[in-house]
């Protein structure tokens, strides 16, 4: 039992590992980390394992350490270096490796970092990474004589990404990656792709000095917007901080939010694909799901949460998954994980065959009024005690609710969500109406229930799409 090994107990998360430096993660944290996750992996019959990192200041010993740990299993270790998330998935892929792991802080302030893990059977998630603390806790590793090399997988990464590019017309696009992990790679796709190219903050510096590398925030676009204005750009497209999450504005500096988007891309892809699933979360607009059905597909609405995404896709077979926050997941012609650089490949690839700009696209979409996403706190202990209530309150009035993740209201003016994060001590509420006057109907109905349940109503604000 002297190895025996406890985590911080806010750590472990449900789609990752997440901490702050210093405080709650440290190297000694992802050297049990490859510890317990490689023991898992030896136990599961795996050899090899791919690591990867972001561009944090903290993310190169950290990935260090976790090498460490991982050897210590036995494990042969492919190390592929600093790049976006999505490489790391790519090279698991690519190796065959039994799984991939990547230090990174995703879209989190730079004193943030993390862990996202990924095997052969799909992300790790859930129950999972509660294993890697259990055999943390009970010192219960793996021991063996694994070994390490280095591979630079860039160019290799690249190619398959221009692979599914076949626009006849060249563009203008200017692209923002806020600094994070993928400006390498960016610089490497740009320099093969044709037309001309606009790269913003492609240094990659874990300060992130110029905005906060979030592209569903709109302060954190008008950089790209400008970039647009003033280069008569085609398409604008922007990252987060670990290059999985896309940002998208049309040639006219108007954001396409990521419900949008994927109606874009789901027309296109069903095409190929006609009756097939396409999914979104539980936060994405009606249009997103009436689209896909007017386009012949059929649309499935499923939880938020990139990992629960992508095993509901590979349970239903879909070629096309994502969410509000930007996650988007191919399966047509790609690998069914969210990648930012290859959705800004498709989507050039889209404007490009088509005889349209991209605001028609964006037009076409029937204008919705609603909320953003607003987020406000609520003690860990009471945010999903408060959905539970709500959820009875309305099923006692004889309220159809559809509760797959939270509870997301249709009334005659609309629709409004509650859900509880799972990863943060918040609660998440939106709404969606074609009126103003609707709008404001659904938002006081959410304020009731938050009242009734003793929670003190959000801060409701405009600016959603």
């Amino acid at each position: 039992m002297s190895d025996a090994y406890e985590f911080d107990p806010t750590l472990l998360r449900e789609y990752d590992i997440r901490g702050i430096v210093g405080e709650t993660l440290s190297e000694a944290d992802a050297r049990a980390v490859g510890r317990a996750f490689g023991t898992m992996i030896v136990r599961d019959g795996g050899t090899e394992v791919c690591t990867g990192y972001d561009g944090r200041h903290s993310s190169p010993a950290l990935e260090a350490a976790l090498t460490e740990g991982l050897v210590s299993t036995g494990l042969s270790v492919t190390r592929v270096g600093l790049g976006p998330t999505p490489m790391l998935y790519f090279a698991h892929k690519h190796t065959g490796a039994a799984a991939g792991v990547q230090i990174t802080g995703s879209h989190n302030p730079p004193n943030y970092n993390g862990i996202k893990m990924v095997t052969s059977k799909g992300p790790v998630y859930g129950d999972q990474i509660q294993e890697i603390g259990r055999i943390a806790a009970a010192g219960d590793f793996v021991d063996g004589a694994g070994s390490e090399r280095s591979l630079d997988i860039r160019d290799t990464y690249v190619d398959r990404l221009l692979q599914d590019y076949h626009g006849p017309r060249a563009l203008k696009v200017a692209w923002d990656s806020g600094n994070g992990a993928s400006g390498e790679i960016l610089r490497r796709l740009t320099a093969r792709l044709p037309g001309e190219h606009i790269l913003l903050f492609d240094q990659i510096d874990g300060d992130f000095p110029n905005h906060h590398p979030d592209p569903t925030v709109a302060e954190n676009l008008v950089d790209l917007q400008r970039a647009v204005a003033e280069h008569g750009c085609d398409v604008g497209i922007g990252f987060d901080g670990d290059g999985d999450r896309i940002g998208a504005v049309d040639e006219d500096g108007e954001i396409i939010w990521g419900d949008q988007l994927l109606a874009i891309y789901a027309a296109d892809v069903l095409k190929d694909h006609q009756g097939a699933t396409i999914i979104a979360d539980v936060k994405a607009s009606t249009v997103l799901y009436d689209e896909i059905a007017r386009a012949g597909g059929k649309p499935l609405m499923w939880k938020t949460g990139h990992s629960l995404l992508k095993a509901k896709m590979a349970e239903t077979g879909s070629p096309l998954a994502g969410e509000m926050s930007g996650h988007i997941f191919f399966a047509d012609k790609w690998y069914g994980f969210d990648d930012a650089l290859y959705c800004g490949v498709r989507l050039l690839d889209l404007v490009s065959r088509g005889s349209e700009p991209l605001s028609a696209y964006r037009k076409r979409l029937p204008q919705m009024v609603n909320t953003p996403e607003v987020r406000f706190q609520v003690d860990e202990a009471r945010k999903f005690a408060v959905v539970d209530e709500v959820k009875d309150r309305l099923a006692a009035a004889g309220v159809e609710v559809n509760g797959i993740d939270g509870v997301r209201v249709n009334t005659a003016d609309g629709w409004w969500l509650m859900r509880a994060s799972n990863t943060q001590d918040v609660l998440v509420v939106r709404a969606e109406s074609q009126t103003e006057d609707g709008l404001e109907r659904l938002k006081a109905q959410v304020v009731d229930q938050l009242e009734a349940s003793g929670i003190p109503s959000p801060n409701f604000v405009g600016g959603g799409h």
